[in-house]
């Protein structure tokens, strides 16, 4: 599995974290996972990889096809790198062109503390998340009676697809 003093010893930093510092921590993170030693049963897990007053990170695993639909971070920036598989990042755009980027094992990539995103991830895809601060709550978002809602959810709890905001997004050419 992992050990988690060696993640802590690489989480020790005297200040909060930079998105880019984020995605450069998840890389160096990703090194000390023994991927033989997942346990690649149910639909996936995310694993605490330690937690302090300046970051977090966790393990994401998805043996099944995921989307997490839109959702914020409450201010906390965040690194992501893929050790395994696929995964897209889509920002939320309004008016304008779809950012919807495609990432493989080996790619990182960060994401402002202030944006909205969704990511979906394929079968098999294994990710690190590093968020800076560490997270309080999630944002989720979805379109209620033609209005963009947001609902407050603990950060351990699975962001939910955001059907109605993404089919609009489609409509407007988005």
């Amino acid at each position: 599995m992992v050990e988690t003093a060696r993640f802590e010893e690489l989480a020790a930093r005297d200040g909060d974290l930079s998105p880019e510092e984020c995605a450069a921590v998840a890389r160096e993170a990703a090194a000390l996972v023994d991927l033989s030693s997942l346990d690649r049963t149910g639909e996936g897990s995310f694993e605490p990889l330690w937690r302090n007053a300046h970051s977090e990170a966790w393990l994401n695993q998805w043996w099944e096809p995921r989307d997490t639909g839109f959702h914020d971070h409450s201010g906390s920036c965040v690194g992501v790198h893929v050790l395994e598989g696929r995964a897209r990042n889509e920002a939320l755009v309004v008016g304008g062109e779809r950012r919807l980027r495609e990432y493989a094992a080996g790619d990182s990539f960060s994401f402002p503390g202030t944006g909205i995103h969704r990511m979906e991830h394929d079968r098999g895809a294994v990710t690190i998340h590093v968020y800076s601060p560490p997270i309080s709550a999630i944002g989720h978002y979805e379109i209620v009676g033609g209005e963009l809602h947001r609902h407050a959810g603990p950060p351990d709890e699975g962001s939910p697809p955001s059907p109605a905001l993404s089919a609009l997004l489609a409509e407007l050419g988005a």
